[in-house]
């Protein structure tokens, strides 16, 4: 039987599908479309979601594929009038080493993700589309249009905004549709040397608008998003080749025969719709089948991602037999208010962007914001979130990134490169955190990763006794991203976000929470209930 059985593949569902298969989980990807679409789509990921694909071990080859966000020129009646870098006062920092995300097709995106799946043996399914999901107490049969049927101990929809699974669920998805926020989109051609492909052009006159972004990886490709055309009644035509040289020639000045190609054209309309819950029973919803929103900022794909990689681990801690089924729950408990806040924050962008672009020198940069990063996204309030008083960092936070170096062979690294992988990290900061360490690799084995976090001036000798896998702090940059003390440990979950800061005299409750991720505690709000003891969290 298929542990997972995921629907849909693209960059939600196969991140899901690489992150369990790592984990040695059974899973099995299918998707409707008879081939892999072309489409570039999304325009890539962001720094939270470069994060994502780095512990899935392909940021490599998401840096290689694509290109840095360039550098916006918008135009007025043909003129350009304002150059703009949103990312020119960026920089990478210790605790966050992507400052920007990075521009890729969503289609080269989805070719590296299902590489990585084939690594693990996983191929996906084309063709295949699911009519039927009948659900009882130890599995869903999955029913297919070619009238075939499946067992798979849980379901996962990743398919898309118009999800058969969503509706097979019968889970109204609520929200608006605005008929009135029309945009053309497509892949096109233009002539070589027509348009510097180092630059967003960016043209909004009175009468409706062009924006054109270079595709990496190509010459020619480019993304054309337009207002539409309108017929005398003001109604939108459907996109075309023809209507997009119309376009292209109206608002840049330019012979319209300099597009040569149009492609995969669609219309979009602004949707702000969620779904009431992302789960029912053991099928689940993630992505724009769980939520839509504004296109603004660019967090529909990364939300998905997102989601993905907060699911995956408790799928498979379950599955294994390393925690209770509710840990499930927190699925829904912790995603749904950042679908909910991503709803709010798009619309607010895309109002923001409407109002900056019917000024000269207004353009898509009013919808780049630090809140679009996905790095101040956590879950203070989830049920794994252990009590404590305040501090610099809080259960529940995205996990902060340092550089260090390896105590013993004194060769940099990260500690990223600790949490890299599919187990829980537990860090410990000084002598005093020793016994916990090891009380945690004899009770959970392979599960948790320890690490001794040596402060700079530690004795050589201590250093040098470290044995494998410990770090040392020179700059003290670690012990300031977790506002950590002599004697301070901190659970990290697998998804890279801090499930507990215990202080000195709370290491009982390290393990009290490491049973709730791998053990058989129940993860719900008592049982995170006086984890810490008083002890001072982050």
């Amino acid at each position: 039987m298929t542990d997972v059985l995921i629907v849909g593949a693209g960059p939600t569902g196969l991140t899901l599908a690489c992150d369990l298969a790592r984990r040695g989980v059974a899973v099995r990807v299918v998707d409707r479309s008879p081939q892999h679409p072309r489409s570039s789509r999304a325009k890539g990921p962001n720094p939270r979601s470069l994060e994502v694909l780095e512990d899935l071990g392909i940021v490599r080859e998401v840096f290689d594929a694509g290109s840095a966000p360039l550098p916006m020129r918008k135009y007025r009646d043909g003129v350009p009038v304002a150059d703009t870098d949103p990312y020119a006062d960026c920089a990478p920092t210790p605790d966050a080493p992507y400052d920007r995300g990075r521009l890729i097709a969503q289609w080269r995106l989805e070719e590296i993700l299902r590489d990585r799946l084939l690594s693990h043996g996983v191929r996906v399914t084309t063709g295949t589309e699911v009519v039927g999901l009948d659900q009882d107490e130890d599995g869903v049969t999955v029913s297919y249009a070619d009238g075939s049927s499946a067992p798979a101990r849980y379901v996962v929809g990743c398919d898309g905004a118009h999800s058969r699974v969503r509706k097979l669920l019968g889970i109204p998805f609520d929200g608006e549709t605005d008929e009135e926020q029309v945009m053309v989109c497509g892949d096109v051609e233009i002539t070589p040397g027509v348009l510097d492909r180092g630059i967003w052009h960016q043209w909004f006159d009175a009468g409706g608008a062009v924006m054109l972004c270079p595709v990496p990886g190509s010459s020619t490709g480019w993304w054309f998003q337009a207002g539409p055309e309108r017929d005398p009644s003001g109604a939108p035509l459907a996109p075309s080749r023809d209507g997009f040289r119309r376009l292209f020639a109206r608002h840049t000045r330019l012979p319209g025969d300099h597009l040569t190609e149009a492609t995969l054209l669609s219309t979009y309309r602004v949707n702000v719709r969620m779904a009431q819950r992302f789960r029912a029973g053991r099928v689940f919803l993630a992505g724009d089948a769980a939520h839509v929103h504004a296109i603004a900022g660019g967090l529909g794909m990364n939300t998905g991602i997102q989601d993905s990689y907060n699911l995956g681990w408790k799928l498979a801690q379950v599955l294994r037999g390393r925690a209770e089924p509710g840990l499930l729950d927190t699925y829904e408990e912790e995603r749904m208010p950042v679908a909910a806040w991503t709803l709010d924050t798009t619309s607010e962008r895309l109002r923001a962007t409407l109002e900056a672009i019917r000024r000269p020198g207004g353009g898509l940069d009013s919808a780049v914001t630090p809140e679009t990063a996905g790095l101040d996204r956590g879950y203070r309030w989830s049920s794994l979130a252990a009590p404590g008083a305040d501090g610099v960092l809080r259960s529940g936070d995205r996990a902060p990134d340092a550089p260090c170096h390896d105590a013993a062979t004194g060769a940099p690294t990260r500690l990223f490169r600790t949490f890299a992988g599919p187990h829980i990290t537990v860090l410990g900061f000084g002598p005093a955190t020793q016994d916990t360490l090891r009380r945690a690799r004899a009770a959970h084995g392979e599960a948790v990763r320890t690490c001794r976090v040596f402060a700079a001036g530690a004795p050589g000798a201590e250093t040098a006794a470290a044995g494998p896998g410990a770090l040392h702090d020179r700059d003290g940059l670690a012990r300031a991203a977790y506002g950590a003390d002599a004697g301070t440990v901190v659970v990290i979950r697998p998804d890279n976000h801090v499930g507990l800061i215990a202080g000195a005299g709370g290491h009982d409750a390290v393990h009290r929470y490491l049973d709730v991720l791998d053990g058989a505690a129940q993860p719900d709000a008592t049982s995170a209930e006086g984890m810490v003891d008083g002890a001072p969290k982050g």
